[in-house]
């Protein structure tokens, strides 16, 4: 557990704002100061921790911010802590259950949205666990110490959407892995025009380090390529102490003594883990080295809710290691992927949170999320485990779609062929929390799995799917789908330490839902967008040519395809989709379908009823949107 926490500001949310039967919240932040001990068998899994600093106790001192919102009277709670893994340094449990802006300091009712977690009366929670996050615009970073002495390469990934003449060492925007010598002959980088070239070895006087934490090339580097840059590093962070960090916040606000300054003393009754993208990933990991179970042995989290992490792990327990880094070929593509192995060390502990694993269809497009419910060789299903549910929400990205979708802007990152997704799963994800916690706290079995699957033939191959999109008037679609491949990082690393670049083997058979007549995904779980549709919403979306490599899919992101509004526009444009005045007599007749849709999945159990009206109020704007379109 922390050794201390210090608690810098208190304050009570929008003066007082009554959240339902849970009445009022606060906010509270400060720091939160642990010290573990390196010799514990369950921190022996941590990467280098025998090699860290120790203090006069012979413990390891590391430190995180923290922040926290509770009800102010804690009774009126539901006894329930969301630990909600931030992303990158960013809060994410509002944004995906309140349907809120993502914010540092949720200050105003738009940054609580509809509420929705504080009128189910969870106290919510963040520590800062990442250890190359910058202090800046109210970030959440980890403190931990460095291990003196230890040198060894580094691979760090660039691929600008922007022309750039100097990139730094680092996964977007995070802090450098610094290079150990600025001339150092044997460091190299290559270049690959897009997803599907061959790597090119630079000269290595067409480029330089500028500084330990900064390179450029001769000429500036090119949108949409792919450079690999490959130097020598020296004392890494000890980046495993992240795993500790979360469990032990979230074990000291479950059973920390109120003289310990613990403010949730003796109200929590259960926890649930929360991650979403990247720090889904992380979960992934945290569960694969069983370290969800603390110092006392005990279960810190019952219930794990791991967000658009796909097959995925990470580089969050590795020398020189770059939490944030989401590539194909690196360290968090490696098996295990599926339930019984990821598991193993829970399932033989016979203590195991119930988790539900959400993907949306951007996952699948990437090429990792089917490995989680079929063998390596893709040739059959595998069921989730019995304390599993994987879910496939079918027709969204990466994030939840807005409308507008954001507008097409050759001066910012992230443009893509096609107007992005606007389908918003949020009313899912909700649902889902729900169940979840129905799951463990009365023993009300979760709705069943929904992915795709080979033996009903939900399940196909990505170019077969993009087939009927070469249809479609005015529809670019990618040039090529790159899968993951079979990756060797050299003998050490069970260990955390890898060989880079990695010895790449024959690539992984994925698959992608299979679509209807529409073009939209018949696998998983399908909101009225998709069976009252009015455009076809995909997972995918190919780059912009001025952002470069065309070809390529976008990170991330998808593609919403409006239907022709008439016969008329349809038949001038060649679209074979039914045109929407071809399949709604009226808006109104659009909305009540829309409805029946949603009561569909209130029955189910897929959707709150809750989340009727919202549901049907934003397929309105959907309606109008679409119908403003030239």
């Amino acid at each position: 557990m922390p050794t201390t926490l210090d608690i810098q500001s208190r304050a009570t949310v929008l003066n007082g704002h009554v959240f339902g039967a849970t009445g009022a919240y606060e906010k509270i932040a400060g720091t939160v100061r642990f010290a573990v001990d390196p010799k514990h068998p369950l921190h022996q899994r941590i990467t280098d921790i025998d090699l860290a600093p120790r203090n006069a106790q012979g413990l390891v001192e590391f430190a995180g911010d923290f922040y926290v919102l509770k009800p102010v009277d804690m009774t009126k709670g539901n006894g329930r802590l969301l630990m909600d893994v931030a992303n990158r340094g960013r809060k994410v449990a509002l944004g995906m259950f309140n349907s809120t802006p993502r914010v540092p300091d949720p200050s105003t009712p738009e940054d609580f949205g509809n509420g929705f977690l504080m009128r189910q009366g969870y106290t919510v929670a963040w520590v800062g666990w990442q250890v190359d996050v910058p202090r800046r615009d109210g970030l959440m970073a980890l403190d931990v110490p460095r291990v003196p002495g230890v040198t060894g390469w580094v691979r760090v990934r660039l691929r600008p959407n922007l022309p750039a003449e100097v990139l730094p060492l680092a996964d977007r925007a995070h802090n450098p892995i610094q290079t150990m010598d600025l001339s150092d002959a044997e460091a190299s980088i290559t270049v690959r025009e897009h997803g599907g070239a061959a790597a090119v070895v630079l000269p290595r006087p067409s480029w330089r380090f500028t500084d330990a934490g900064h390179i450029a090339v001769n000429g500036g580097f090119k949108p949409g390529a792919i450079y690999d840059v490959r130097y020598r590093s020296a004392n890494p962070l000890l980046t495993g102490l992240s795993f500790l960090a979360v469990r032990d916040t979230a074990a000291f606000l479950r059973w920390g003594a109120a003289a310990s300054a613990n403010p949730c003393a003796g109200a929590i009754e259960r926890a649930v883990l929360f991650g979403v993208s990247q720090s889904g990933r992380f979960l992934r990991q945290m569960l694969y080295l069983g370290l969800d179970q603390d110092e006392q042995g005990r279960m810190v989290f019952d219930a794990v809710l791991p967000h658009v992490a796909g097959g995925r792990r990470g580089e969050f327990n590795l020398r020189f290691g770059q939490p944030s880094l989401n590539s194909q070929d690196t360290v968090g593509n490696l098996p295990p992927f599926r339930d019984e192995e990821l598991f193993a060390k829970l399932i033989a502990r016979g203590a195991v949170p119930k988790i539900f694993a959400t993907n949306t269809s951007a996952e699948y497009w990437r090429g990792d999320a089917s490995l989680i419910h079929t063998d390596n060789a893709g040739t059959r299903d595998v069921e989730p485990a019995d304390f599993v549910r994987t879910y496939l929400l079918a027709g969204t990205q990466h994030s939840p779609g807005a409308i507008p979708p954001p507008p097409a802007d050759p001066n910012t990152a992230g443009r893509g062929a096609h107007r992005f997704n606007i389908t918003d799963y949020a009313p899912l994800l909700r649902a889902a929390l729900v169940n979840l916690d129905k799951w463990v706290s009365q023993g009300v079995a979760p709705p069943a799995s929904r992915f795709p699957r080979l033996a009903d033939h939900t399940a196909v191959e990505g170019e077969s799917a993009l087939a009927f999109f070469k249809k479609l008037p005015k529809v670019s679609v990618p040039d090529r789908i790159v899968r993951p491949a079979v990756l060797d990082f050299g003998p050490d690393i069970d260990r955390g330490i890898a060989v880079v670049p990695p010895k790449v083997g024959a690539q992984y058979q994925v698959y992608v839902s299979a679509i209807d007549a529409d073009g939209n995904e018949t696998g998983g779980i399908r909101l009225p967008d998709l069976d009252v549709p009015l455009a076809t919403v995909t997972g995918w979306n190919p780059r912009h040519p001025e952002q470069g490599a065309p070809g390529d899919l976008m990170q991330m992101m998808g593609s919403t395809l409006p239907f022709a509004r008439t016969r008329a526009e349809r038949e001038q444009s060649g679209d074979p989709r039914l045109s929407i005045a071809e399949r709604y007599a009226s808006r109104a007749a659009y909305l009540d379908a829309v409805r029946a849709a949603a009561q569909k999945l209130v029955a189910d159990r897929y959707l709150l009823a809750e989340d009727i009206e919202p549901i049907v109020e934003r397929a309105g704007k959907r309606w109008d949107w679409i119908h403003a379109l030239g």
